[in-house]
């Protein structure tokens, strides 16, 4: 498998996923559906793409249960565990895009979103965020591709009103 899409409950800097439960195994506060297989395209393919709502109750500096691993506290550890691929490439959330860092493996802003400031994504996200050099604004989709793109989201939670 090349490229999977997957989403969460909570995401860490490091891409880690939490599809499971919130609080701790021993004082659960909500139970989550689980993986679904998400587990599996984040082992397996050979990069996967996160979607997810920007809310900082999502963004959280550590995720309460890791469903979905990313890149475990850093560089070198999936490799450590025997996760031979890929591991997460991008995060696309509703407010900008994040890539990883290579040489730490932590979630950097490339892309604020039309009407989105860095300021904004900082207030949502529970950790210092890293912003790229050149960071950039993520252009308006075309007429074409937005008509497109509603065709799959009709209540239009992502592509807005």
């Amino acid at each position: 498998m090349d490229v999977s899409f997957i989403g969460g409950a909570q995401v860490d800097r490091f891409g880690n996923l939490n599809t499971t439960l919130t609080g701790s195994a021993a004082t659960i506060a909500t139970r989550l559906p689980g993986s679904g297989g998400a587990c599996d395209l984040a082992c397996l393919a050979h990069r996967h793409i996160i979607i997810m709502a920007h809310e900082k109750r999502r963004f959280v500096p550590r995720v309460d249960y890791i469903t979905s691993p990313g890149y475990g506290n850093g560089k070198g550890w999936r490799e450590s565990v025997g996760l031979v691929r890929g591991g997460p490439s991008a995060v696309i959330t509703t407010l900008g895009v994040f890539a990883f860092d290579p040489q730490t493996c932590e979630m950097v802003l490339t892309s604020v979103h039309p009407d989105v400031t860095v300021e904004m994504v900082k207030e949502q996200t529970g950790w210092p965020v890293r912003i790229a050099a050149e960071l950039l604004r993520t252009p308006l989709p075309s007429l074409q591709e937005l008509t497109a793109l509603r065709r799959f989201d009709p209540d239009r939670y992502w592509t807005g009103k």
